[in-house]
């Protein structure tokens, strides 16, 4: 049992939890994730790792509530146990020999950046962090951004809190100032990761992204976490579990992964309510 040391509301459907778990934190890296349940029946889900302490033996994750088994994670207290919590799985992200780079996160994705941003400052790198989000209320991270960045531009759609528009904006504006940046590393909705992929094409910037799809067991068995990539003019299958879930963003097929996301929203949204009708009155 894997038990819970620290519970953060981040804003209304986010959360931070700090989970005991020393084998993954000893080798733990940045870009990597875990899979729990959290109960002897419920499902294996993954979740990227957004922080750890070898000293301590803790591994801190961050998730946002909007399925019946991150409903139910939420329903646990600092001192309740998790029934697992496996890994690290996946590969690092690649940093080494990078000089300057910009991280680019969106949403909770800036969960899964901000260990990246930190582990590139870790190695000497100049780190521009661009964060973006829909309005001031969800925005997450801030300040632990600002401390791994060299430069931070915090973007909302609205306007509601640093600028109004969406990452790629200010992106772009760098690039045709004639900023160099060795990589982009961008990382949330899939949406986002493929405009910002269009925006480096357009200055020829290297620019990787981390994929988050449907995924079961973490070890390629099952493949449900299958992407289609185009090498050298060839279409190849890749899983996200254990050949990423970094990417060389200009071979992913991004519309073939967003509706392969959208093949379950229903019976999500089915269990969700479910999940929702049995904690009815459950503090």
């Amino acid at each position: 049992m894997y038990r819970i040391l620290e519970k953060e509301s981040l804003n209304e459907t986010v959360t931070r939890m700090v989970i005991e778990a020393p084998l993954v934190a000893r080798k733990a890296k940045a870009g990597q994730f875990i899979i729990l349940r959290v109960n002897e029946n419920g499902e294996r889900i993954p979740l990227t790792i957004a922080g750890y302490d070898r000293e301590k033996g803790t591994v801190t994750i961050i998730f946002q509530i909007v399925g019946a088994t991150t409903y139910e994670l939420n329903h646990k207290e600092a001192g309740d146990c998790l029934q697992d919590f496996v890994g690290p799985l996946g590969r690092p992200t690649e940093i080494e020999g990078l000089k300057e780079v910009c991280v680019v996160g969106g949403g909770v994705g800036c969960a899964i950046a901000l260990p990246v941003a930190r582990a590139l400052k870790e190695e000497g790198c100049k780190v521009t962090s661009i964060i973006g989000f829909r309005n001031k209320d969800l925005l997450i991270l801030e300040d632990e951004f600002r401390e791994a960045s060299s430069e931070l531009i915090v973007m909302s759609d609205d306007g509601s809190y640093g600028r109004q528009g969406n990452v790629t904006v200010p992106l772009k504006e760098m690039l045709a100032e004639g900023r160099h940046f060795d990589k982009v590393i961008t990382i949330g909705p899939l949406i986002m990761m493929k405009f910002v992929v269009l925006t480096c094409k357009e200055f020829e910037v290297p620019v990787d992204v981390s994929m988050n799809p449907i995924m079961i067991d973490g070890t390629g068995m099952c493949g449900c976490c299958r992407l289609t990539l185009n090498i050298d003019g060839k279409k190849v299958t890749k899983f996200a579990c254990v050949d990423g879930p970094d990417f060389n963003g200009y071979q992913v097929d991004f519309d073939e992964a967003m509706s392969r996301n959208r093949m379950y929203v229903d019976f999500e949204r089915h269990k969700y309510e479910e999940a929702c009708n049995l904690f009815k009155g459950v503090k």
